[in-house]
């Protein structure tokens, strides 16, 4: 059973994810505004959040960009088709996924599913540090540093990352990273690698990642501790 707070302004969407949440055994409380949104996530401190974009007050990408200042909690977005742009910044913020509008409930849940025992997963990382270069990644404190100062990443950047560095050198498929890392098995997100692939760059510099054209990436060669 995990907390989980929903955001969204459309009260009977909100409703109907509240009630399949809950049907999944989890409690669930509801906000309908950014402004409400961050402080409903403060004062919960929740195991996830299914955050919509379009938000009255301000929108889902600041609620984003406040909730994951001081603590990251795993994030589903939910935006309409189209808005491609809005929908990168917000994986860059910190989301851990999205999903377009429509989407049938039983995909919402089988997302939140995968991303509860993602970081249950990583909660229990083993004890082991990894080393691409100037990059270290401590797997069972969760720390990422460059040239021996923290890195601020998010907990599936942390992952993504992680995963590509303990098997330096060897090519995933965007199919492969998202069943390892993300638990999804349908091969769908592939923007969600990307993006997150960009992120990890922006942090820690493009040479610990590297792109295979038309394939996937590769973890940089280093030494594993």
């Amino acid at each position: 059973m995990a907390q989980i707070v929903v955001v969204e302004d459309e009260a009977e969407l909100a409703a109907a994810i509240a009630a399949r949440l809950r049907s999944d055994g989890h409690v669930v409380t509801v906000a309908q505004d950014g402004p409400g949104a961050v402080t409903l996530v403060n004062s919960t401190r929740p195991d996830a959040v299914v955050l919509d974009l379009m938000l009255p007050g301000f929108d889902g990408l600041e609620v984003c960009r406040r909730i994951q200042r001081d603590r990251q909690v795993p994030v589903i977005m939910l935006t309409a088709r189209g808005s491609e742009t809005d929908l990168v910044v917000g994986l860059e913020l910190g989301a851990d996924d999205y999903l377009c509008k429509p989407f049938s409930m039983r995909e919402l849940t089988a997302r939140v599913r995968a991303l509860l025992r993602r970081a249950e997963r990583s909660a229990a990382g083993p004890d082991r540090v990894l080393r691409a270069g100037p990059v270290e990644v401590d797997v069972s404190r969760r720390r990422a540093k460059l040239d021996g100062r923290v890195v601020g990443l998010t907990a599936t950047e942390f992952d993504l990352l992680a995963y590509l560095l303990s098997v330096p050198g060897v090519v995933r498929t965007r199919e492969e990273l998202l069943a390892e890392v993300w638990g999804y098995r349908d091969g769908s997100g592939a923007r969600t690698v990307d993006s997150h692939v960009r992120a990890i760059r922006r942090k820690i510099g493009a040479d610990v990642i590297r792109t295979v054209h038309s394939i996937g990436y590769a973890g940089a060669d280093g030494d594993d501790g």
